[in-house]
């Protein structure tokens, strides 16, 4: 009975370190900043011809467009809109106006 128990003992820590080995903590699901789109979204706003406003200002991941440039909702999906400026499409935050991202 005391080969089982000494067994035993020795096997828990193996194990254990054998579970810390495959735990994976995810602290932020995009540490740069950037946003993974529903495939859904991306594809609808790069079928549409939607013409291109020029604007003066950055246009980068952060920034946020003025009520001056129109942005478009995605039918069906909350939280997503869309525009074009200086030819690039761009993925914003409706009621924040704010890029969210900038497809390529």
């Amino acid at each position: 009975m005391r080969k089982i128990m000494l067994a035993a003992a020795a096997i828990l820590p193996i194990s254990s370190a054998a579970f810390a080995q495959s735990t994976v903590i995810v602290t932020d699901p995009a540490p740069t900043g950037s946003v993974v789109l529903p495939g859904e979204v991306r594809t609808y706003v790069m079928e549409q011809q939607t013409p291109s406003v020029v604007y003066d200002g950055d246009i980068e991941v952060g920034a946020m467009l003025p009520d001056t440039v129109e942005v478009h909702t995605v039918p069906n999906i909350d939280g997503y809109a869309y525009t074009v400026v200086n030819e690039r499409r761009v993925i914003v935050e409706p009621k924040t106006r704010r890029v969210i991202q900038v497809l390529e």
